[in-house]
């Protein structure tokens, strides 16, 4: 009987290893939506030994077409069907073994917002307000540090994490929507559990969870909900090159090719330039595309398809969970080419009038036009990226505003970028600005000239494109003598109860400042009332004499600008301008509400721009 009592206890201990529960880690994305144009769907799915199950659906209209799994048996990836007539609704996603049930997941199809599919991203009617989270208001002291995450509050610290977050954005909405901004950019608020310089938030540690200690996921909702009352969009900043070193992929990979390099830190190369060269290696070409940006941000396997496949649900998850206008995407040629095709013709064939501009940090336009959904390439390479960041015109508007006025420099190189705008699919979808979070504010570089301040935000608001502001460039926040980001991105005034200055009343500020913000505040709600600046076509003249002029016209609308260099007041001839002047006898200066005779010529202000409506 010992040998019969000894099998049967075997046999017991057998079948309850086989009944035991799996505990499912992470099931991503956690719920999703009916009516999408894309009736697939893939799960990850997280757990111990989880590919060693088989998963079971029972719900009208979703099928499990097929599962994938990897060298990691801790992962399972199930592909499901939704058919068009799905209802929206929970179900069970049973997952056996042998027989027996050992996990299951309540899983909820979500129904979709009327019109979600047509919704209108920012375009060139807009004016995108960007904001470092961190650093612009603490609307929530308790969030400050949160138990469980790794960097808590340190105010003294540059680098370290303020306090800032979105419950401070939204005490602010009237703020922003009074000084006339219609989109706001953030930078990125998903999860960023690092041991330090976490504030940043480009070192995603979970796709799917805003962290913390800015807020909440349906905060983040709230903050879009309350925006869009005002008309205001909202644009996520997308990272899909690299993950922070702390996501918990890192602590058990997916698979072994899920990070470039064998997940070893291996540096990239950052010339960009190998993937347009013609007589480029394979060897640089990976050597940028697979290379890290740092030992702390893992390079994403792009090529990888379950890769891929999850960065583009992710990203079509927050547009339609947090209902944004668009998309701002970093470090976007780090990722692989064949890639980025996929996502943007997939995110563009969900949400044909959303608008997506890319990262492309190069001054020369042929590179940076490559990127752009229309532009006439060298190769036979799609792309469905509709915007670009136009990071050329940015530093010619400062070596135009600089440069000593001569042949080949000065105004002219302003000129000259526009002149370029042949290589682009849409000139006029560029995202245009003075600066931004990754370089030195825009007075600063132009060594805190007052009258150049003015002439540059003129320029960046009536050119053609989209501008960009970033957060206190209307109150001439700079940062003499540090090229630190940490300062750079410095604190917004008022966004703490102990400030001494508060830029949202204006209690503390200097003359200087309040000037500058007036001056911005009644620019920037004077565009929007503005169709020739806002839809219409750009016409420029070579310049002249220190002096720069181009129109903004739309039907009957028509803009004049006149940027003048010069230390002195300068006279104007206007019969070169006869094409455009015809039929207008009067000028109106926007900002100074002065009516301009349009005769032989203008007298025009020292060292100024003058933005005029033509009447």
């Amino acid at each position: 009987m010992k040998p019969i009592k000894c099998l049967l206890a075997l046999l017991v201990l057998s079948y309850c290893q086989v009944s035991q529960a799996i505990t499912i880690q992470h099931l991503e994305p956690a719920f999703w939506w009916t009516g999408m144009s894309d009736s697939s769907l893939q799960l990850m799915v997280h757990g111990d030994n989880i590919a060693e199950t088989t998963p079971q659906i029972s719900y009208p209209g979703v099928q499990i077409t097929s599962m994938e799994k990897t060298d990691n048996a801790n992962y399972l990836f199930i592909n499901l069907q939704l058919s068009k007539s799905v209802q929206a609704g929970n179900f069970d996603i049973v997952f056996n073994q042998q027989k027996s049930e050992v996990a299951r997941f309540d899983y909820e199809l979500k129904p979709r917002k009327q019109n979600s599919a047509k919704r209108l991203g920012f375009s060139a009617k807009d004016v995108i307000y960007l904001i470092t989270p961190d650093r612009f208001s603490n609307g929530d002291p308790d969030n400050d540090t949160v138990v469980g995450l790794k960097e808590g509050v340190n105010r003294e610290q540059k680098g370290g994490r303020h306090g800032g977050d979105l419950q401070g954005i939204i005490n602010h909405l009237d703020y922003i929507e009074e000084m006339g901004f219609s989109q706001i950019w953030t930078m990125p608020i998903m999860q960023n559990d690092m041991h330090g310089y976490s504030y940043h938030g480009y070192s995603t540690t979970d796709y799917y969870q805003v962290d913390p200690r800015l807020g909440s996921n349906q905060l983040y909702l709230s903050l879009s909900e309350q925006a869009a009352s005002r008309g205001i969009g909202l644009i996520q900043d997308v990272i899909l090159n690299h993950i922070g070193s702390e996501h918990w992929w890192m602590k058990d990979l997916p698979s072994k090719d899920w990070i470039n390099n064998n997940a070893k830190f291996t540096p990239t190369t950052h010339m960009r330039e190998v993937l347009h060269d013609p007589h480029a290696a394979e060897a640089d070409k990976r050597g940028f595309n697979d290379g890290w940006f740092v030992p702390t941000m893992p390079d994403l396997n792009q090529r990888n398809p379950l890769v891929a496949k999850y960065l583009i649900q992710n990203a079509i998850w927050w547009i339609e969970y947090a209902q944004l206008s668009g998309l701002r995407v970093d470090t976007y040629s780090y990722s692989d080419m064949a890639f980025l095709s996929q996502w943007t013709q997939r995110i563009m064939q969900e949400y044909p009038n959303l608008n997506i501009v890319g990262e492309e940090w190069s001054v020369n336009p042929a590179i940076v036009a490559f990127w752009q959904h229309g532009s006439k390439r060298h190769s036979d390479y799609q792309s469905w990226l509709p915007s670009v960041m136009d990071f050329p015109t940015q530093q010619k508007l400062i070596n135009g505003l600089t440069h000593e006025e001569k042949w080949g420099s000065g105004l002219i190189e302003l000129y000259e970028s526009l002149t370029n705008d042949y290589l682009y699919g849409d000139p006029y979808n560029l995202l245009v600005f003075a600066d931004n979070h990754d370089m030195s504010r825009i007075f600063t570089q132009l060594d805190e000239d007052e009258q150049l301040y003015y002439m540059a935000i003129s320029y960046l608001l009536t050119t053609r494109g989209i501008p960009q502001i970033f957060y206190g460039t209307e109150i001439l926040m700079s940062h003499s003598g540090s090229e630190d980001h940490g300062v750079i991105r410095s604190d917004f005034p008022g966004g703490w109860p102990q400030d001494e200055a508060n830029a949202f009343s204006g209690v503390g500020l200097t003359t200087k400042q309040q000037r500058a913000q007036t001056y911005l505040k009644k620019l920037l709600n004077w565009r929007k009332t503005n169709p020739a600046v806002t839809q219409g076509k750009l016409t420029h003249y070579a310049p002249q004499n220190g002096l720069y002029v181009y129109f903004r016209h739309f039907k009957d609308s028509k803009v004049m600008v006149i940027l003048n260099k010069n230390p002195e007041v300068t006279e104007l001839k206007l019969a070169r301008f006869t094409e455009m002047l015809q039929h207008h006898q009067w000028a109106k200066n926007i900002m100074t509400d002065l009516k301009l005779p349009l005769k032989q010529s203008l007298n025009v202000p020292a060292k100024s721009a003058s933005v005029l409506e033509l009447q």
